[in-house]
């Protein structure tokens, strides 16, 4: 079992400047206690809400969590508030959540499955993120179908041609 590490900090305003969103920067104690800059991925909780993050590099050095609008709700925190969180190196850091449709459209075309087993842990994410960002069941089951098919038909998952 991984040892968590525990820290408060401030949610602020943050991120690549082509995605202003709200980040988490981590102490290079924690940093270092984790692993370095060899930890990629991390799981933990903030302010006891359990995340699957990526510990991503500050311009300079330096490491940091972003933190989209969802878990922000989910965790009942705001921009300026301080917040609690505990970080442990994510153990299997290549593995994806799937909402639910996406799983299903996948299980449903096998062809889709391989494609998308084949593509990076970060492209598998992004498509898990696509269709379960979706706030409506019609629209999640649209995207993943339509992901699917792009897979399955050897095309581009997010391009249309």
């Amino acid at each position: 079992m991984t040892t968590s590490h525990t820290f408060r900090a401030m949610l602020e305003p943050g991120g690549p400047s082509f995605m202003p969103t709200q980040i988490v920067v981590v102490p290079p104690l924690v940093v270092d206690a984790l692993g370095g800059k060899t930890v990629k991925r991390v799981i933990g909780t903030l302010n006891n809400y359990p995340v699957r993050l990526g510990l991503l590099p500050l311009p300079g050095s330096g490491r940091y969590l972003m933190i989209n609008k969802d878990v922000c709700r989910a965790a009942g925190i705001q921009l300026g508030q301080h917040v609690s969180v505990s970080l442990a190196p994510d153990p299997n850091p290549d593995a994806v959540d799937l909402p639910e449709e996406l799983a299903e459209a996948l299980a449903a075309w096998p062809e889709a499955e391989t494609r998308f087993n084949e593509c990076s842990a970060s492209h598998r994410r992004a498509m898990a993120q696509h269709v379960g960002s979706a706030k409506q069941a019609e629209t999640r089951a649209r995207r993943a179908v339509e992901l699917a098919e792009r897979l399955a038909t050897g095309r581009h998952p997010f391009r249309k041609l």
